[in-house]
């Protein structure tokens, strides 16, 4: 008679948690979010492809020498300017330097709250690092936002990791 109740017991407190959300395994999923066209002017996205309300643009670049490291010949030197951006809005965008069949040839993710000036409108620089600088045609932003990625999977992190994650960095030879 005590093994029933307890038994019961144990089944109406097992229907309780998994009534209210909770459960006793975790359901963990990584899902990464589709990379979205690339552009020298790009809307800003967040990982659902939901516009931010941000835009990134690049200014302007040349193959100039970088001034920290002049024997190591031409690098691409670019401008950026971020609109929209607030004190809690501070998107990351990956640039890349792409050859004239849209080839990538160097990425890096430039941040939105690194740049300076007014709140709503900030301008930077960077230098890109690839290894044939002259095949350069343009610099594309990617409007993926990189910010708010903590980089935990499930495999990492089975109770707070998953969820969608924007998609990787281009690669040297990746087709934008």
């Amino acid at each position: 008679m005590t093994l029933a109740r307890i038994l019961a017991g144990t089944t109406s407190v097992l229907a309780t948690l998994t009534l209210s959300g909770c459960s006793l395994v975790w359901n963990c999923t990584d899902t990464t979010a589709e990379r979205e066209e690339a552009g020298v002017r790009v809307e800003v996205v967040n990982t659902d492809g939901r516009p931010s309300g941000v835009t990134a643009e690049v200014l302007g670049w040349r193959r100039e020498p970088h001034p920290q490291v002049p024997a190591d010949g031409d690098q691409v030197h670019f401008d950026f300017r971020f609109q929209g951006v607030d004190g809690w809005n501070a998107p990351a965008v990956d640039a890349c330097a792409v050859d004239e069949k849209r080839v990538v040839l160097g990425c890096q993710t430039v941040h939105g709250d690194e740049a300076f000036g007014r709140k709503a409108e900030r301008t930077g620089d960077s230098w890109l690092h690839v290894e044939h600088p002259e095949r350069t045609a343009e610099v594309l932003l990617i409007p993926n936002d990189q910010s708010d990625h903590d980089g935990r999977t499930c495999d990492q992190d089975m109770k707070d990791g998953g969820g969608i994650h924007p998609p990787d960095t281009p690669s040297p030879g990746d087709q934008l």
